[in-house]
Order: C-alpha cells, then structure tokens, then sequence
C-alpha cells in the first residue's frame, strides 16, 4: 500500500492556497495534514477552505507536529533559507518556492544543513517535472528537433501595487528573482551544464528601489541564452 508523505504548509500565501495545496492534495503521495500562519485565525480560515485538519498560529507550533515529515515553504523570498533551516534542524524535508535563495551564500549554507540534517531540500520549479517540459527535455536529449544551440525567453506582467512583496527590496523583491528564476533555471536544465559567461542590465524603479526590467545572456559551451523579464510591462 502507498504510503502518503504527510505535509505541513508554513503560510497561507496565494500561490499555495490556489495553486500547490490543491494539486498536491490530488497527488497519489502527498496528503496535506496541517497550515501555519503567524494569524491563527488566517491559518484556520485556510485550513477550513482547503479542508485541512490542523492549523497553526504560528510556523514554529508546525515545525514541532511529529506527525508532519515534509514542509512546503511559500513564504516571502527573505524567509526562504532561514525558515528552511528550521524544517530541516526538526527533519522535516522540504519544498521551498523559488527562488530558493536571495544569493549564492545562502544557497551555500542551506546545502551545509541539508547535509548535517539528512533531510531533502528542492525548489518549486514546476519546469522539472511537469510532462510538457519533461517532453520537451526528452526532444531535445533524443536529437528528434536538431542540436539546441539557442533559447530564447520572454516572462513579464504588470503590477505596481505598493504593497506586494515583490516590491519590497529587503524582501528580496524585482523581477529578476520573481520571474527572471524561470528562464535562468530552464536554460540551466535544457542545456544541462552551467554557464560559462553570464551578462546582463536592470532598469531600477525610481520608487520602489528594485529591478523592473531585466535583461541577460548566459553562454553555453553548446549555445546562447537570452531573457527578458518585466514586472511592468503587459
């Protein structure tokens, strides 16, 4: 019989409450037991819409549920390594939303735990094990469409909401981090190595203090990849 891993949510964020907890609650091997939230009475209002059993008001009251083996951590993108270390120093596993880090140093000490832990840690590109990326990897590995010598990206939106968190900058806000991830981490994935020369330019709003437009080359020893990423532009 299939064993559910059972899963803890640290926050109601928007991307897990219309987006992740409904899909893995369709999963054959995850099973989501409990929220948190630093509200208890938001933690309970999710956990009432999504049909979870338990809800928490804070992540730390998660952290200590024994029954809890994983956690997904959607929290804002200054919170992903500390809040991840402390999954991981409880042994739980974890799924932390992109981008995992704020720079190469966290990602660093976030491997260091790992290790010490034991514990799993990945990041939450769907690009990974999606089928129509994993087919689209699988058609470029097979040589069915030729060598893969470029790609080309473009992701943006338009928001100037004063108070979303991706207009925070100590918060780890700006495009680049946002949705630039995706294009950096796709081309990383397709071309399968690292780049040898990466190039790029940001255009900074004069408001917020983070980067609205951003732009970049990453050179491959087999080809190019070039991107374009905007959070203000339609």
């Amino acid at each position: 019989m299939n064993k559910k891993v059972k899963w803890g949510v640290l926050g109601a964020a928007s991307i897990a409450t219309r987006k992740v907890i409904p899909g893995m609650q369709k999963g054959e091997w995850s099973e989501i037991v409990g929220i948190a939230s630093r509200d208890l009475a938001k933690a309970q209002k999710a956990a009432r819409e999504s049909g979870i059993a338990k809800a928490y008001g804070s992540y730390e009251e998660l952290l200590r549920d024994s029954e809890i083996e994983a956690v997904y951590n959607p929290l804002p993108n200054h919170l992903h390594v500390p809040w991840s270390i402390k999954a991981a120093e409880a042994g739980k596993h974890v799924l932390c939303e992109k981008p995992i880090a704020l720079d190469a140093a966290e990602v660093v000490e976030l491997i260091r735990v790992r290790d010490r832990t034991g514990v799993k840690i990945g990041e939450a590109f769907m690009v990974k094990t999606h089928p129509q990326w994993l087919r689209v990897r699988e058609l470029i590995r097979s040589g069915k469409i030729g060598e893969l010598k470029a790609i080309i990206t473009v992701f943006s939106y338009f928001n100037r909401d004063v108070n979303n968190v991706r207009h925070k900058m100590e918060w780890g806000g700006g495009g680049l981090l946002d949705i630039g991830s995706y294009p950096i981490t796709l081309s990383r994935w397709l071309f399968e190595e690292e780049p040898k020369q990466v190039s790029g330019n940001l255009e900074i709003d004069p408001d917020f203090g983070i980067d609205r437009i951003a732009s970049g080359v990453m050179e491959f020893s087999s080809g190019q990849s070039v991107f374009c990423c905007g959070t203000q532009t339609n």
